[in-house]
C-alpha cells in the first residue's frame, strides 16, 4: 500500500500521529471512521496523487498506530474539537497552511470541525456517509435506535470493552481482507487487537454523545457556518436516505455553498467504489 508515500510519525503536541503522505500539488487532508486507520484510502489516495494533489492520510488520535490521550472525565480528549485540532497541527507540519479536508464515517464529524473551528485553514471540505452529530441526534427515532444501537451502547462505561475485547473478529466480522485489501485489513486487526485502541474508539462515541454535540449545538446558537464550497457523499447502498430523505436538506443549515451525490458502493465507498470516490473527489477539489 501507499508506494512512493512517506510513513511517519509526528508529534503534534498532546499525542503523536502515524501519518502517510505524498505527491505535489494541492493538498488533501483524507479522515478516516471507524473502525478503519489511514489505510482506508488506501486505493484512493494513490489516485489523487496521479491526478496532482499532495494527500495526507492519518491515522486519527486514538486509532490505528496514533497516540492515545489521558482519557479525562468529560470524554473531551476524543472530542472532535481535539481530533480536527491535531489535524490542524499535523498539515501545519507538514507546510499545508491551506488544504482540503475530507472525512467518511466519523471522520466526517472531524472534518466538520476542522471547517468550523479552522475556517482559515480549509479551502473545501468533503463529508461522507453522515450528518452532523446533533442533527443525527436530534432525529433519533426507534429505526436509528435499533440500527445504531452501537451509538448508544458504545458510550456505556466498561461494557464495551469488554464484549469487543472477548472477541475482536467476531465484533468487526463484516470487516473482510477481500474487499477491504490483505494489507487494509492486517491494520484493522491489529488495531481492533489492541485494548487500548479500542478503548480510545469507544472514548470517540463517548465524546460524541455528550461534548461533541454540545459544540455543535453551540455552533447553530451562534449561528456559525461552514464558510467554504462543501461536497456531501453518500453511500447508495448504505441507509443515510432510509435515516433522513435527503442528506442535502439536513446539510444545508450548515453548509451555505453545499452541493452532493449518492455513490453506488457500500458504507466504505473508498474500498468499495474508490474509481467513483476519486472522480467526485478530483471535480471537486480542483
Amino acid at each position: 500500500m501507499f508506494e512512493g508515500f512517506r510513513d511517519e510519525r509526528i508529534d503534534v503536541g498532546e499525542v503523536e500521529l502515524r501519518v502517510r503522505h505524498g505527491g505535489h500539488g494541492p493538498a488533501v487532508l483524507l479522515v478516516h471512521g471507524h473502525p478503519r486507520t489511514g489505510a482506508t484510502w488506501h486505493r484512493v489516495a494513490p489516485r489523487l496523487v496521479e491526478r496532482g494533489f499532495t494527500v495526507v492520510c492519518p491515522d486519527m488520535r486514538g486509532y490505528g498506530r496514533s497516540g492515545k490521550a489521558p482519557i479525562r472525565p468529560d470524554h473531551a480528549q476524543q472530542s472532535k474539537r481535539a481530533v480536527a485540532g491535531d489535524l490542524a497541527r499535523l498539515m501545519h507540519t507538514l507546510g499545508h497552511e491551506r488544504f482540503a479536508a475530507a472525512g467518511h464515517d466519523r471522520g466526517s464529524y472531524v472534518a466538520l470541525r476542522l471547517a468550523l473551528d479552522h475556517p482559515g485553514a480549509v479551502e473545501r471540505l468533503v463529508v461522507m456517509d453522515g450528518v452532523p452529530i446533533s442533527e443525527a441526534l436530534a432525529r433519533c427515532d426507534a429505526k436509528f435506535a435499533r440500527d445504531w444501537y452501537h451509538w448508544f451502547f458504545f458510550a456505556q462505561p466498561d461494557k464495551p470493552e469488554r464484549a469487543i475485547n472477548a472477541d475482536p473478529d467476531a465484533w468487526y466480522s463484516a470487516a473482510r481482507p477481500e474487499t477491504m485489501g490483505a494489507e487494509n485489513h492486517a491494520e484493522l486487526r491489529a488495531a481492533i487487537h489492541d485494548p487500548q485502541t479500542v478503548r480510545a474508539m469507544l472514548e470517540d462515541y463517548r465524546a460524541g454523545l455528550g461534548v461533541d454535540r454540545e459544540h455543535e449545538e453551540a455552533d447553530r446558537r451562534a449561528g456559525r457556518t461552514i464558510g467554504c464550497p462543501t461536497l456531501l457523499l453518500w453511500s447508495a447502498l448504505d441507509d443515510l436516505e432510509d435515516l433522513y430523505g435527503d442528506p442535502l436538506a439536513v446539510w444545508r443549515p450548515w453548509a451555505p455553498d453545499l452541493r452532493g451525490h449518492a455513490i453506488e458502493s457500500g458504507h466504505h465507498l473508498a474500498e468499495e467504489n474508490p474509481g467513483d470516490l476519486t472522480e467526485a473527489l478530483a471535480a471537486f477539489l480542483r
